[in-house]
Order: structure tokens, then C-alpha cells, then sequence
């Protein structure tokens, strides 16, 4: 929707084909974090109003902090203060797909079956008979991408073999009586002493909203109640980390296994392309997936403006492979660290973290902001 807000937006004739029945059928998840990549890729992508209405409604994103099992500080990141266009963002999902769907034309309940070239062009096919004639055609379509599935059947994703059980907390008056300001404030990441870890996120909005959580551990069994397995997990944690959990309503957790993609070789390019999670999805652990999706947009949009198609996505695989992949293997790397059962490497890892935090030009060096071109 990003891609397609900014061709719009250039005046380039383009049509987007969704297989949800209707605009509210993903009511759901949780916040987003948009980093400096994704708030640029907005900002070009949008029109003004737009954007403006993105800002109104997004929470600024303050800093990060790292925590042992016992909520003993080990590391904290203040986020310097920066232009919307290149600030992190806290938005609502819900939010963010109703920005991007304002002012589209979209054809929904098109669920895309297959492709095909004819006479220079491409035909691409719905199971409701449905066809459209493109000279580009981009699948966007998710981690399980049926345009990858004809395009690159090679490109594949594996288990990982980790699971995460996550849930929300709501933030009212009982809840904030006795959450801390340091769970409150920022974004935690839980460094425990076993093989697992936790991320707590604070979302909040005009007062309102919820602590998320989410704990990760490797071949975790996730049969029956998803509290009461992770309640077990973590019985020796701070008991504010055992309270979070505990008074989590049930129907707001949830499990799923964590999986990632491989890198592919290069291929040659087409008219067909591929963008996000349907060609390099990732683990959360590092919360960059939908940034390097929005990314890509701002990326492809840009050279479809500017450049011949075939040029332009040549041109678009080309950095894409290298950012995405990196991206993806960023993020697994961080995934593996998150529930290392390493005790002498998580021991090292929590010195380097103190280190960091008691010498401030070290940290500076450490967590630079990445460059957006």
C-alpha cells in the first residue's frame, strides 16, 4: 500500500488487488515500530495529508533498555530527537493500514492464483475468474507469497525451531498502580540467565493502551495453557515479570513458531517482482521486517518514476538483496542470541552491556543511528 500511495501520488497508472474481503478484515496485532528507513519511506511515499495524519497519530518513540531477569538496568538507549521524517514512531497497526488504504483504489476479496506473459505484458489471475493486464506486476503478498511460489519456487522458509508466546497487557489505573516506570517508559529486552528471552513494549497513546510482551525460547511447548507454560518458565523471574503474565487476560495471548527466510542467489530479472515479506521475511526479534518493507517501497516506487521497468527493477533486486537479506540474517542472528542457552556468552554479553552504559562515547559508537539516504 506503500508502494501504491507513491505511484499514485506520481500520477503512474496502477491498481491494487487484495485478497482480504473487506478493508477491516485485520483488526488485529499489535503497535508497529517505524524506524528512520520506515518513516522516510512514508514520508516520500505519502501525500502531505497523509503523512500529517500519520504524525498526529503516532507515539514518538523515546529510547530502549536492556534488563536482567530481575529488572536490574543493564543498558539504556535515549533515541536522540530528530525530524518526524527520520524519528521512530510508535504506530497502531489498525492506524497505519487505514492511512495507507485513504484515497486507493482497491479491489478486494482478489485472491491471486497465477500469472502469465502474453504478448508482452503480464495477465495475472484470481480464483474469482478475475484478470488484470500489467507491465509490472509486484507481489507484496506476505511470507507465504503465491507470486514467489511461481517466480522463485526455490526461495524457501524455514523453522526456525523457536517460539514465542506473546500477549497484552491493558495499561489502566489497576495496572499502572503497580507496573514501575522503568517497565512503562521504554521498550525492555529481558536477558535472562537461561535459555530464553523477553521483550516487553509499553504502547500508549492519548492515555490509552497496552504493555506488550513476548517470550521466545527454543523448542518451547506451547500444548495447553499458554500462561500457565510460561508462568513455569520464568518462576524465578522479578515477580512484576511473573505479574505482567499472570494478569494478562487469556484471550490476549497467543503463540506462533518463529520462521525466516533463506537467502536466494541472484536471479534474472523480469517484470515480476517481489517486495517485503514475500521475498525476504524475517524473524521480529529485531522489529525490522516491516521497516525494510516500506523500505522497498520507497526504493521501487522511485525507480518506476524515474527508470524503464525492466531497468528499474534490475536496479530495485539488485540493492534489495542486499539490504533485505542482510536484514534477514540481522535479525536471526538476534533471534539465536535471544534464546542462547550460552551462559558464559550471555554472562559476557551483559558486561558488554554495562560497559556500554557507564561509557557513554562507547554506547554512542556502539547503537549509531543507521544512515537514510
Amino acid at each position: 500500500m506503500c508502494l501504491a500511495q507513491g505511484l499514485e501520488r506520481a500520477g503512474v497508472e496502477m491498481s491494487v488487488h487484495e485478497r482480504d474481503r473487506t478493508p477491516t478484515d485485520r483488526l488485529q496485532g499489535y503497535r508497529l515500530h517505524i524506524d528512520p528507513h520506515g518513516s522516510r519511506a512514508l514520508h516520500d511515499c505519502l501525500p502531505p495529508r497523509l503523512w500529517e495524519r500519520f504524525v498526529e497519530t503516532a507515539g514518538f518513540a523515546a529510547g530502549f533498555g536492556f534488563v536482567d531477569d530481575r529488572l536490574t538496568p543493564l543498558l539504556t538507549l535515549d533515541l536522540p530527537p530528530a525530524p518526524p521524517e527520520r524519528a521512530h514512531h510508535s504506530v497502531s497497526r489498525v492506524t497505519l493500514r487505514e492511512i495507507l488504504l485513504d484515497g486507493l483504489d482497491v479491489h478486494f476479496d482478489r485472491r491471486f492464483t497465477r500469472y502469465e506473459h502474453v504478448d508482452g505484458r503480464i495477465t495475472a489471475h484470481f480464483t474469482d475468474g478475475s484478470t488484470v493486464r500489467c507491465d509490472v506486476l509486484v507481489g507484496a503478498d506476505g511470507a507465504n507469497s503465491a507470486v514467489r511460489a511461481q517466480y522463485l519456487p526455490h526461495a524457501r522458509r524455514i523453522d526456525t525451531g523457536i517460539t514465542a508466546v506473546a500477549g497484552k497487557l491493558p495499561l489502566n489505573d489497576h495496572t499502572r498502580a503497580w507496573l514501575s516506570r522503568q517497565v512503562l517508559d521504554n521498550p525492555l529486552s529481558v536477558i535472562p540467565r537461561g535459555a530464553a528471552g523477553m521483550f516487553l513494549a509499553p504502547h500508549v497513546l492519548d492515555g490509552d493502551g497496552y504493555l506488550m510482551w513476548a517470550y521466545a525460547a527454543d523448542g518451547l511447548t506451547t500444548s495447553g495453557d499458554l500462561k500457565a507454560v510460561v508462568a513455569q518458565a520464568i518462576a524465578d523471574w522479578h515477580p512484576d515479570l511473573r505479574r505482567i503474565v499472570g494478569e494478562t487476560p487469556a484471550e490476549e495471548v497467543a503463540h506462533w513458531p518463529i520462521r525466516t527466510s533463506e537467502p536466494v542467489a541472484p536471479w534474472q530479472p523480469t517484470t515480476v517482482t517481489l517486495l517485503g515479506d514475500a521475498i525476504h521475511s524475517m524473524t521480529p526479534m529485531r522489529g525490522i521486517g516491516a521497516n525494510t518493507a516500506l523500505r522497498d517501497a520507497r526504493l521501487l516506487c522511485r525507480n518506476l518514476v524515474e527508470r524503464a521497468p525492466l531497468d528499474a527493477i534490475a536496479d530495485y533486486e539488485r540493492q534489495m538483496r542486499d539490504y533485505g537479506f542482510a536484514a534477514v540474517k540481522a535479525s536471526l542472528r538476534s533471534a539465536k542470541q535471544f534464546v542462547s542457552g550460552n551462559r558464559a556468552g550471555k554472562v559476557a554479553f551483559k558486561s558488554v552491556l554495562r560497559l556500554f552504559d557507564a561509557v557513554p562515547p562507547l554506547k554512542r559508537a556502539a547503537f549509531r543511528e543507521p544512515s537514510v539516504d
